[in-house]
């Protein structure tokens, strides 16, 4: 009797470990990496980086700006790109500020009204407005003048790089500027430092 339950929890032991290796979830996770986490496989920039610095820029724009929190109207604000001042000129770090402006959409409802950037808002007009979105017959419009809602304020971002041996220091700046005025309403940013 003794050998036979030896036997079946040999053979039990055997199946788990055959199983473990064939193991569909743990496939996906090496695949599928979370994104909030460094993967050690990788360096510099992360996407861990991504999620920390929009998420500390769209919480502090929507609680930190008095004038934003006191408005009695909605802000209009454009979102433009991210400047690449670092090291490597070949990088798009614009997915910083787009993951911004969907925190802002989420969170600022009732407080800021994102507005599209101007190039792409005319993009889209002409390839999807009949007549390209021009005002030929004089209903909406002076034809060549802005049409619509326009922005109080501009976001955009810029990253700069510190290069070392082993390490890189990265600061990347957000600012939103007054359109109207000129002012710099609110600056920020997010700093790390990396392996190269």
């Amino acid at each position: 009797m003794l050998k036979r339950i030896a036997g079946i929890a040999i053979a039990g032991l055997m199946l788990g470990a055959v199983g473990c290796h064939e193991d569909r979830p743990h496939d996906y996770g090496e695949q599928r990496p979370p994104v909030d986490q460094l993967d050690p496989r990788d360096s510099g920039l992360q996407s861990k980086d991504v999620i920390a610095a929009s998420d500390k820029m769209a919480n502090d724009i929507l609680s930190s700006i008095p004038e934003l929190n006191e408005s009695p109207h909605r802000w209009t604000v454009v979102v433009d790109h991210v400047d690449n001042l670092s090291a490597d000129r070949q990088t798009n770090y614009d997915i910083f500020i787009e993951r911004v402006r969907s925190n802002l959409s989420k969170y600022g409802r009732g407080r800021v009204q994102l507005i599209e950037n101007m190039a792409k808002f005319h993009e889209l007009q002409s390839r999807e407005v009949e007549g390209g979105g021009n005002d030929n017959f004089g209903q909406g419009g002076v034809k060549g003048q802005p049409v619509g809602v326009q922005p109080d304020y501009a976001l955009y971002g810029k990253v700069m790089e510190m290069p070392n041996r082993a390490t890189s220091y990265f600061l990347i700046q957000f600012e939103l500027d007054n359109l109207k005025t000129r002012e710099q309403v609110w600056v920020n940013d997010y700093e790390v430092k990396v392996l190269r």
